[in-house]
C-alpha cells in the first residue's frame, strides 16, 4: 500500500489557520521565517490574525497558505511521515514541488510570490468569474459551454470530483454558462476568488510566469510527483518546469490525477494543510473502494 500526500490550494484559507503547528513545532517556526524573509510580507500575523480581506489577496494568499502546506508537512516529517507518491491542487501543486524535492525553500516562496503577483494583475486586467457546477454531467457541461461562447471567453478549469466541475472566464460568459447549467438541474455555486483562473484570461500571465521559471533551479524529484496539467507523473526537471509555466492557464484535471495514483498503487490519502478540501473530495472519487483518505491540519493529534 503506498502514500500519497496531497496539498490543497486557494479556497481552504481561513483565519487561525496554522495555529497549531506554529505553537508544537520548531521547524514550523523556520518555514514561515523563510517565508517571511523572502516574500516580505507578514505571513504568519496574515495567517493567524488576517483580516480576512487581506490574507484572501492573490499575493499574499499564495505564499501564505504555502507556508501553513509546508509547516505542517515538516512538522508531518519530524514525527517519521513520508510519502511515495506526491501532488498538489492548483497552488497547492508547488507545496508537492518542495516535498518531491524539486524546489528548494527559497525559490518555493520565490516562486509562489511571483505567481501570485502575476495572477493578480492579470485578475485585475481581466476580470472574471468562477463558479463551481455540481450534479451535471462533463459531456453536457461542455456541450453548454459550446453555446456559451457566444457570449465571451468560458472554459471548464478544474474537475475536481465526479460530481463537481468548475467553470472559469469572462464574466457574462461564465454567468451565463452558469444559468445554463441550473436550467439542466445543477447546483451552482459562486466562488470567491477575484480573477479568472485556469483560463484563457490568464495567458499573458503564464507567459511572464514562464520567463521568470527560467532562472530558477528545477532538480529531479526525489519521489514520484504528479501533475494538474497532464494528469500524470513527470521526472525530467526541464518537462516539470514546462508544464508549470503552463499550469495557471490550463485546467486542474483532479479527477483523472487522483486516478493515476490510484493505478500507480496509492491507497493511503493524505491531504497535508488547512481544512479538508481535497480528502472531501478523494472521498468521492474514489466512493466504494478501499482506499484510507484522512486531512492533517494539526500534527500533533496525527
Amino acid at each position: 500500500m503506498k502514500r500519497a500526500v496531497v496539498f490543497p490550494g486557494q479556497g481552504s484559507q481561513y483565519v487561525g489557520m496554522g495555529r497549531a503547528v506554529l505553537e508544537s513545532s520548531p521547524q514550523a517556526q523556520k518555514v514561515f521565517s523563510i517565508g517571511e524573509k523572502i516574500s516580505g510580507l507578514p505571513l504568519k500575523r496574515l495567517c493567524l490574525e488576517g483580516p480576512l480581506s487581506e490574507l484572501t489577496r492573490t499575493y499574499h494568499l499564495q505564499p501564505a497558505l504555502t507556508a501553513v502546506n509546508i509547516a505542517v508537512w515538516e512538522a508531518l516529517r519530524e514525527k517519521g511521515l513520508e510519502a511515495d507518491m506526491v501532488a498538489g491542487h492548483s497552488l497547492g501543486e508547488y507545496s508537492a514541488l518542495y516535498a518531491a524535492g524539486v524546489l528548494s525553500l527559497e525559490d518555493l516562496f520565490r516562486v509562489v510570490l511571483k505567481r501570485g503577483e502575476l495572477m493578480e494583475q492579470a485578475a485585475q486586467r481581466h476580470p472574471g468569474a468562477m463558479y463551481a457546477i455540481i450534479g451535471l454531467e462533463r459531456p453536457i457541461l461542455e456541450k453548454l459551454a459550446q453555446e456559451a461562447q457566444n457570449k465571451g471567453i468560458v472554459a471548464l478549469a478544474n474537475h475536481n470530483s465526479p460530481e463537481q466541475i468548475v467553470i472559469t472566464g469572462e464574466e457574462e460568459a461564465t454567468s451565463f454558462l452558469a444559468e445554463l447549467a441550473k436550467a439542466q438541474g445543477a447546483r451552482v455555486v459562486r466562488l470567491k476568488v477575484s480573477g479568472a483562473y485556469h483560463s484563457p484570461l490568464m495567458h499573458e500571465a503564464a507567459r511572464e510566469f514562464a520567463l521568470f521559471l527560467e532562472s530558477i533551479p528545477f532538480a529531479p524529484p526525489r519521489i514520484t510527483i504528479f501533475f494538474n496539467v497532464s494528469a500524470s507523473s513527470l521526472a525530467n526537471p526541464a518537462e516539470i518546469k514546462d508544464i508549470m509555466g503552463q499550469q495557471m492557464e490550463r485546467p486542474v484535471r483532479w479527477v483523472e490525477e487522483a486516478e493515476a495514483m490510484y493505478e500507480a498503487g496509492g491507497r493511503e490519502f493524505i491531504e497535508v494543510g488547512p481544512k479538508n478540501v481535497l480528502a472531501n473530495l478523494l472521498k468521492k472519487i474514489f466512493k466504494g473502494r478501499e482506499v484510507e483518505i484522512k486531512a492533517v491540519e494539526d500534527p500533533t493529534i496525527f
